[in-house]
């Protein structure tokens, strides 16, 4: 066989056609389930609107604890309040609301924490409108908590001042009506020390809720425009994939026809 046999057999020769698709072949699938499509679209559209008008709002719900001051800052750190209340307060707390409301669990969590750089200690909770009475017991219960424990420390740490204070009047006075050489040094100083003392006192400040169960201005969470936003996307990509599903399972049916 000579060169021009095989070339013109080559020639002759057809291979098995590509199971590519142009785009026109594309646009013609669209076009033709376009009621499939839309179909699709809206059925998607229609589940999400009504689950996001079924679903159940949840708000933020915030409590705001200044803690107590003293000359040098916090009586206590702010870190170490928020120990305290995860560790002594928040499980007898929860157990006293559960037995008051007869429940067996709260339908929200309480978070505790500090506010970087402040002296603040945040509690915080995501609940429905629902449950917001729930919500205000269990904060104002933690607070009343959280000021009980502050109070008794401030109160601790005011006797130990004034008894020091009362520990300097005494030899000031004494000092007072000595007519020694030195009194004058001693009054001044005890006098000094007495100040300082005072001054201490003084700069004492009780801790002092600042906001109580105070909700949202928005929902948290995902929000209904979201939903519904993502949705139309949703609903647009698988009205896309039926077309092209349907009309894989319809040739594939017509190749099964023609092969029987």
């Amino acid at each position: 066989m000579n060169k021009h046999d095989v070339s013109q057999q080559s020639a002759n020769y057809r291979y098995p056609a590509d199971d590519e698709i142009s785009l026109v072949d594309l646009a013609k699938i669209l076009i033709k389930r376009w009621k499939m499509m839309v179909a699709t679209f809206f059925v998607v559209v229609l589940v999400a609107l009504a689950y996001a008008l079924m679903m159940e709002r949840s708000y933020g719900y915030v409590s705001i604890y200044q803690v107590a001051e003293q000359t040098s800052g916090a009586l206590e750190p702010p870190e170490t309040v928020v120990a305290t209340v995860n560790n002594l307060y928040l499980g007898p707390v929860t157990r006293q609301v559960l037995s008051a409301e007869e429940l067996e669990r709260l339908p929200f969590d309480v978070s505790v924490s500090n506010p970087s750089d402040t002296l603040l200690v945040r509690l915080s909770s995501k609940s429905s409108e629902e449950h917001e009475a729930l919500v205000e017991a269990m904060h104002t219960t933690l607070l009343e908590r959280i000021k009980a424990g502050q109070q008794s420390q401030l109160n601790r740490r005011r006797d130990d001042l004034e008894r020091q204070l009362e520990s300097v009047q005494r030899p000031l006075e004494a000092a007072k009506e000595s007519s020694s050489v030195n009194a004058a040094d001693l009054v001044a100083t005890y006098a000094k020390l007495a100040g300082e003392i005072e001054g201490r006192i003084a700069q004492l400040r009780d801790g002092q809720v600042a906001q109580t169960a105070v909700q949202s201005l928005e929902p948290t969470g995902t929000g209904r425009r979201l939903i519904m936003a993502l949705a139309m996307v949703l609903g647009g990509m698988l009205a896309v994939m039926g077309a092209f599903f349907m009309q894989f399972a319809v040739a594939v049916r017509e190749s099964l026809i023609e092969g029987s």
